[in-house]
């Protein structure tokens, strides 16, 4: 017998946190939309959306309610029907009080045009050029959690040349489910999407990675994509943070974007499992995006569940439909527990970015004591973008900004493997994130 074959992934660094996927089992539940539903203006990556109705104005579900005007920017879509009850400020996930468009529902009433049948579209009769169009006016933005807008990304540089499609189905963030259920559920629209990418990149190898504890994905997608040409899945060694753009293109091509650019450079275009599918949904169905899965649990919520949920929906009303907010909650998560952030409040609206909502316990919740660090180098070697994040964290400590800058830490993709490693509990993660905000900052002052 030969050697079992390796399973691809990236070289340097990473964490094997534990997985917790409670809710990998849990077909996606249909949560039907609230009386109310608050709907954030800054839902992208980039400038907030620009309001273009106002209190009293009567709107559809699927109807255009701002506009993104920025180059960086995103449209928003009613998730209801019914009357424009405010437009104000409210509490987002980040804690502040930002742009909102208050919605009291009214019916069900679609806004004309929109297919809310489940039949399944093959045929792509939309032009490259139409088609990235129609992702910009859906209001599509990255459904991994950055939430950077996708017509922006499918806008290739002139003097750069786009050969690989990659789709991002790792989902390597420890309890998140949502991605996975979606796959199992959703493959062949999942595939249309991946299509509409291929030709609105104008490329014609796409392959969709998916980490080796989704196995039951990796084989429900492999078997379809055998009916698509030039499709492939990967299967990939579980190793976080695999989902992160950079890694993911080592993992799956071999390929290293160099520092301080971004995946085009090497010829490769990454796009999240769930963008692909809200893509089908605009391009074939004409329903911009409205709505998303939510995957809700904890290891005390008594039915962690994947909900398909309205955008603007308070997360209180998630987590009700779960089992309620067990005794002795200590912090809710918005997003995963590596790289999400807490929540001030159970009332803030799901958001596009909004991939999960995680519940720990008040033990779960404490920082442990922070003592001095020990040299240690742990968060050196599990570093995926070979840092030394010791060394920016010390700097920032003491304002040495030259050293923070010289040492890449605009490189850095947050996403906390040195934090969760770090025998002394350092708040590293917190430190690198206030490096990247002063030196950006910093650079930022010397082109004006």
């Amino acid at each position: 017998m030969g050697r079992p074959k390796m399973l691809k992934t990236f070289k340097i660094g990473g964490a094997h946190p534990e997985e917790n996927k409670f809710s990998q089992h849990s077909t996606i539940e249909e949560i039907a939309a609230p009386d109310t539903v608050f709907v954030m203006m800054n839902q992208n990556l980039g400038a907030p959306s620009v309001p273009v109705v106002a209190k009293g104005d009567k709107v559809k579900i699927g109807q255009l309610i701002a506009k993104g005007e920025a180059f960086i920017s995103a449209a928003v879509h009613s998730p209801v029907s019914g009357t424009v009850e405010k437009v104000d400020f409210w509490t987002d996930t980040t804690g502040y009080r930002k742009p909102v468009i208050v919605i009291n529902k009214e019916g069900e009433e679609w806004a004309e045009g929109i297919d809310t049948s489940d039949a399944l579209i093959k045929e792509i009769k939309a032009s490259k050029d139409e088609i990235i169009e129609i992702i910009k006016n859906s209001g599509i933005v990255g459904l991994g959690g950055a939430t950077f807008p996708t017509h922006v990304k499918l806008a290739i540089p002139q003097d750069k040349t786009a050969e690989y499609l990659i789709i991002n189905a790792v989902e390597c963030e420890p309890y998140l489910t949502s991605d996975h259920r979606l796959m199992l559920e959703k493959g062949e629209e999942i595939m249309v999407g991946v299509q509409i990418l291929m030709k609105a990149l104008n490329v014609s190898q796409a392959i969709i990675g998916i980490e080796n504890n989704k196995e039951d994905a990796i084989q429900h997608l492999d078997e379809i994509a055998k009916k698509y040409s030039g499709i492939t899945v990967q299967g990939l060694k579980v190793k976080y943070p695999q989902g992160a753009e950079k890694q993911l293109i080592e993992a799956l091509t071999k390929r290293r974007v160099p520092s301080g650019k971004l995946p085009i450079e090497v010829g490769c275009v990454v796009q999240n499992v769930g963008t692909a599918y809200a893509i089908y949904e605009a391009v074939q169905k004409n329903k911009p995006l409205i709505e998303r899965v939510v995957t809700v649990t904890g290891k005390k919520v008594s039915k962690p569940s994947n909900f398909r949920v309205r955008i603007g929906t308070p997360v209180s009303m998630l987590i009700e439909k779960a089992g309620g907010l067990p005794e002795g909650s200590g912090k809710i998560i918005n997003g995963g527990p590596m790289m999400g952030k807490a929540i001030i409040n159970i009332d803030v609206p799901v958001t596009k970015g909004t991939s999960g909502i995680v519940v720990f316990d008040e033990k779960e919740s404490k920082r442990n004591v922070v003592a001095n660090c020990i040299r240690c180098a742990r968060c050196t070697m599990v570093c995926p973008m070979g840092l030394q994040p010791f060394l920016l964290a010390a700097g920032m400590e003491f304002d040495n900004f030259e050293v923070v800058e010289k040492n890449n830490v605009m490189d850095c993709i947050e996403c906390g493997t040195c934090h969760y490693t770090c025998p002394s509990n350092r708040p590293l993660l917190d430190m690198l994130r206030l490096g990247k905000s002063k030196i950006g900052e910093i650079i930022r002052s010397r082109k004006n």
